[in-house]
């Protein structure tokens, strides 16, 4: 068989490698990726040009609607329990549910993109999501809308891990900086845009056009994911090991409840039951990870591969990633409830109020990603956490009974450029410092970390919030000045893991293709 080189489309630089996939069977021509740190790991192609561009823009919109879809909620639960007549702590399963969800899907992903095509992995994905979309629109009772949260959550999960596995393999060192700020607007802008879309919609529709909304978009990427996605690698025959997953579940899924259950715990309304769940989440953890180092040593396929912890740029990237993930998404929680309950503000206020800085952090996470190809890492993500801090401290002192909608505004716009010079480079210095055989596992472990911040974050924040407030009322303090108060509590736990997060990113290094670039 003979092959030609085709001509490159699209703007991205274009995957161009002769070769076939028939099944399992190896590649008739493969190379290895630009930058590859493991020169043995390859891609395989068809032998047609694969033209990045349209897949990295189709999984960027999928990626972004789904994530965005995961706060959507946040601002819409009063309404939701007027509707369905359920309680607060019912209604905050619809988050909790899908969290952990995510916990138990996403560190399955390693395997799933190893033991299936790219192509399939999307369209699990993309189908999971679009089934979970249509039963919440139309769910009757609080049932089916968490039962259409869950498989709506399974969908995410799956997507973001594929997303920036695609980035690694398919675009070239000297452009991922930039590519990587569009995974990064997914990150960070779309869940701080999640509420704000919410306040506007709910001021004139009901909450099932909240889903309405999202179901043309996923429709028309979907319908272009099966024009323009190809397979780049090649289906391997590795086992899933079916205790493995079930340890994961437990381990992640009582890890996030017990998280979830902070307010309980701290009010003493329910103490022994996410107690026992943290209890019985470490020990499933500690039995998954000797489980997944003895299958290791064996030779064999873990579900997990824990390797990526090894390497420290990674590691110290996915700490600092949490860190700022846990504060910016208590933030996004715990501001709206501070101006309804210390501000009086309506849901639509709410959404203008929050719009300005998740349009900051999206708009700037492409110019970040730029920048972090000319100088590296350092430059940026340590301004930007101690530009986090400062916001989180000047929220503590700021943020009282009689702020102002323009205070609020102009503190959480530096906040979203913080959390976007955070987020952009660290994405492509965590995974881009792992060999490509473990791009999908690191993208797990990082996923499912971000899952565990994102419920300890909000989960402190709210905690923090109402502890302070009751603290406050029984002081003797009105309902307004109480809440502002214990909002403070919770901007002050911020402020303190922000800060510590600038000493770790201190210690950052460029990789060594980068080292000629600064940082």
């Amino acid at each position: 068989m003979t092959t030609s080189t085709p001509t490159p489309t699209g703007d991205l630089p274009a995957l161009e490698l002769p070769g076939s996939l028939d099944g399992d069977s190896p590649a008739a021509g493969t190379a290895p990726r630009e930058g590859a740190a493991d020169p043995r790991t390859t891609v395989v192609a068809s032998p047609a040009a694969i033209t990045v561009t349209p897949i990295i823009a189709v999984l960027v919109v999928s990626a972004f609607v789904m994530i965005l879809n995961e706060t959507l909620l946040s601002v819409a639960l009063p309404t939701l329990m007027a509707d369905l007549s359920i309680t607060a702590v019912t209604a905050q399963w619809l988050a909790t549910g899908f969290l952990l969800t995510m916990a138990v899907v996403i560190p399955t992903t390693g395997f799933l993109m190893k033991r299936l095509a790219v192509r399939q992995v999307f369209m699990l994905a993309m189908g999971l999501f679009l089934a979970g979309t249509v039963a919440a629109m139309l769910a009757p009772t609080f049932p089916v809308l968490l039962g259409a949260r869950v498989v709506q959550a399974a969908g995410t999960a799956m997507v973001l891990p594929l997303l920036m596995t695609t980035v690694l393999a398919l675009v070239p060192i000297r452009s991922r900086g930039l590519v990587m700020g569009l995974v990064g607007v997914v990150i960070s802008a779309a869940p701080a845009l999640g509420p704000s879309l919410s306040g506007f919609i709910l001021e004139h529709r009901s909450w099932h056009y909240l889903f309405a909304l999202m179901l043309p978009i996923i429709v028309v990427a979907l319908v272009l994911g099966l024009v323009f996605m190809r397979n780049y690698t090649a289906p391997e025959k590795v086992r899933l090991d079916a205790l493995s997953v079930v340890l994961s579940a437990i381990g992640f899924g009582g890890l996030i409840y017990a998280l979830a259950s902070i307010s309980q715990i701290v009010s003493g309304t329910s103490r022994l039951l996410p107690l026992l769940a943290a209890g019985i989440g470490v020990l499933a953890l500690s039995v998954f990870t000797l489980r997944q180092l003895r299958i290791q040593s064996r030779g064999e396929e873990p579900l997990l591969d824990l390797r990526p912890l090894r390497v420290r740029t990674f590691t110290v990237s996915v700490l600092v990633i949490t860190i700022g993930f846990a504060t910016m998404l208590g933030t996004v929680v715990a501001l709206p409830l501070y101006m309804t309950g210390a501000l009086g503000m309506g849901t639509l206020e709410i959404g203008l109020t929050m719009l300005p800085g998740a349009a900051a952090s999206g708009l700037l996470g492409p110019f970040v990603g730029a920048l972090y190809d000319r100088v590296g890492p350092r430059p940026i993500v340590v301004p930007g956490m101690a530009l986090m801090a400062i916001v989180s401290w000047l929220e503590v002192v700021l943020l009282d009974a009689d702020a102002t909608q323009g205070l609020i505004i102009a503190l959480n716009i530096p906040l979203g450029i913080g959390m976007a010079m955070v987020m952009t480079p660290l994405l492509t210095l965590s995974l881009g410092a792992l060999p490509r055989s473990l791009y999908g596992h690191g993208s797990a472990i990082l996923n499912t970390l971000q899952q565990l911040a994102g419920a300890l974050g909000t989960a402190v924040f709210i905690a923090l919030l109402s502890l302070g407030a009751a603290v406050a009322a029984a002081s003797g303090a009105s309902v307004q000045a109480a809440q502002a108060h214990g909002a403070s509590w919770a901007f002050v736990f911020g402020g303190v893991i922000t800060t510590a997060a600038i000493g770790l990113a201190l210690t950052l290094r460029p990789l060594p293709a980068e080292a000629g670039t600064g940082g």
